[in-house]
C-alpha cells in the first residue's frame, strides 16, 4: 500500500492480484486487465499467437457479439484498447466512474468467455497478414525489427510481436485455444484501475467476475538471451533514406544503477537539446529523425539509436554516433548538462503520470517487475542522486567496441561498414 498515492492492492484466493489508486480530483477510471506473458514466452512455430489471441478475443464472447461488444462501449463514451508487447498482454477501458460496473462488466467477458469462432480466426489469420505487410513497408519499424532479430538471434525476445507469415498461417482453433487456457489464469494475471473509484468496492467487483478462475501455475517465463553484436548491411532499393539503428546491451528493467542508464539515454538522444540531436541535426544537418531509446525486459536490455539519412551521410552518421559515444567515455558531462537532463527526465516522468490511463499502467508494472511501489518522490531522489562519475563510469561499460551492433537497410549502393569504425 503506498499511502502518497493512495494505492492499495489486494489478491483474491485463485491467486488474482488486484490493484487500484484512488484519484478524487478527476471523473475517469482507467481498467486493465493484464497477463504477465508475451511474445517472448512463446515456442519459434507459434511466433505471434499472444498477439493474435489479442485481437481474437474482440471477435466476440459466450454472451456478445464482437458489433455488441463495439456498441456497449461507445454508449457508455467508453475508451477501449489492447496491446501486445514482448512480456505482457493488455486489454484496457477508460470510462467515466459511473459507469464501472458495466466496464469491467466487459473487459472481463472479453478476458474470460472469448469463443474463438473457427471463421474468425480464418478472418483475422488475413487481418495479421496486412497487418505484417503493413509494418515492413514502414521503414523505421522494419530496421528496428531487423536490429533486435540479430541483437538476439534465437531467442524468442528477438523474434517479431506479429510473429511471421509462416507462423501465422498455422493459427487454427486447437492451438488458439489451448495457448490461452494456458496463459490465461489468476496467477498470471493482474486487474489494476486508476480514477475516481472506491477500493474495496472495486475489488468486491472483480471478485464476482474472477472469483470463479481456477488457479494455475506459471511457467513461461523463457531464459535471459545471449547478446548477438553484429553489422547487418540490408539492401532495400525502394527506400528513400537509409536507415540506422545502432545499438549496445543495456540494463535489465529492475537494476540497481538503472536511473544511471536513464539520465545517459536522455543526455545522449532523449530530445532536442540531446548531443545527437544539437550535433548531427541541428551542427552537420545530416539527418531529420535521430534519437536514442532504452528497451529493458526483466533479464536483459538494449540501449538503441535511431537515425534516417541519405546514402551518401550513412558512415558519418554512424561515426558521429560513435564519437559521442566516446566522449562520454573519457570527458566527464558538465553541470549545467546533468542538471538539464536530470530536470527534462524529471519533468517527462511527472507528466508522463498525470492521466487516469497512465496509473492504471504504472500500477501494472510496478507489480509485474518489482516488489514495491516506487513513489514520484522516491523517484526523483534517485535520478538527484546520479553524479557525473557515476555517467562516466556507465559509459565505459555500455560503450564497447565489441558490443555496439549496427543495422543498416536502404539502398546501400556498395555502402560498407567495418568493425574498425566503431572503435570508441
Amino acid at each position: 500500500m503506498d499511502e502518497d498515492r493512495n494505492i492499495r492492492r489486494a489478491v483474491l484466493p485463485n491467486g488474482l492480484t488486484v490493484i487500484t489508486e484512488e484519484m478524487q480530483h478527476i471523473r475517469s477510471v482507467s481498467i486493465g486487465i493484464w497477463m504477465k506473458t508475451g511474445s517472448r514466452d512463446e515456442d519459434l512455430p507459434w511466433n505471434g499467437i499472444s498477439h493474435f489471441i489479442e485481437h481474437m478475443v474482440f471477435k466476440g464472447t459466450q454472451h456478445r457479439s464482437a458489433e455488441e461488444i463495439a456498441r456497449q462501449v461507445d454508449s457508455i463514451g467508453g475508451n477501449m484498447d489492447a496491446f501486445t508487447a514482448k512480456e505482457c498482454i493488455s486489454f484496457s477501458i477508460k470510462v467515466l466512474n459511473e459507469h464501472v460496473p458495466i466496464a469491467l462488466d466487459v473487459l472481463s467477458d472479453l478476458v474470460l468467455n472469448p469463443v474463438f469462432d473457427a471463421q474468425d480466426i480464418s478472418r483475422e489469420r488475413g487481418v495479421i497478414l496486412e497487418e505484417i505487410k503493413m509494418d515492413e513497408d514502414n521503414p523505421d519499424y522494419l530496421v528496428h525489427e531487423i536490429f533486435t532479430q540479430n541483437f538476439w538471434k534465437d531467442h524468442p525476445l528477438g523474434r517479431p510481436i506479429l510473429g511471421t507469415r509462416d507462423t501465422v498461417k498455422r493459427f487454427d482453433r486447437t492451438p488458439v485455444f489451448d495457448f490461452y487456457s494456458q496463459r490465461f489464469s489468476p496467477g498470471n494475471m493482474i486487474i489494476t484501475a486508476a480514477g475516481y473509484l472506491n477500493h474495496d468496492r472495486f475489488v468486491e467487483l472483480v471478485a464476482k467476475h474472477f472469483e470463479n478462475m481456477k488457479s494455475m501455475s506459471n511457467g513461461f517465463h523463457s531464459s535471459p538471451p545471449k547478446i548477438v553484436p553484429k553489422i547487418i548491411l540490408r539492401n532495400k532499393k525502394s527506400l528513400e533514406q537509409v536507415q540506422i539503428c545502432v545499438g549496445v546491451p543495456s540494463y535489465p528493467i529492475t537494476h540497481e544503477r538503472r536511473h544511471t542508464s536513464y539520465i545517459l539515454n536522455t543526455l545522449l538522444g532523449g530530445g532536442m537539446s540531446s548531443r545527437l540531436f544539437q550535433n548531427i541535426r541541428e551542427r552537420q544537418g545530416l539527418a531529420y529523425a535521430i534519437y536514442s531509446d532504452l528497451n529493458p525486459y526483466r533479464d536483459t536490455g538494449c540501449m538503441s539509436i535511431y537515425a534516417g539519412t541519405s546514402r551518401e551521410s550513412a558512415s558519418k552518421v554512424v561515426e558521429c554516433i560513435v564519437s559521442e559515444f566516446r566522449k562520454l567515455k573519457t570527458e566527464m558531462v558538465t553541470e549545467d548538462e546533468l542538471r538539464r537532463s536530470k530536470d527534462q527526465l524529471k519533468g517527462s516522468l511527472m507528466l508522463s503520470l498525470e492521466s487516469s490511463n497512465a496509473r492504471m499502467s504504472n500500477l501494472a508494472r510496478q507489480e509485474m517487475y518489482f516488489d514495491q511501489f516506487y513513489g514520484l518522490d522516491e523517484l526523483i531522489a534517485k535520478i538527484e542522486a546520479v553524479t557525473a562519475e557515476e555517467l562516466k563510469e556507465l559509459a565505459n561499460q555500455f560503450f564497447e567496441t565489441d558490443s555496439i551492433a549496427v543495422t543498416v537497410l536502404g539502398n546501400l549502393n556498395g555502402l560498407k561498414l567495418t568493425r574498425d569504425q566503431l572503435a570508441c
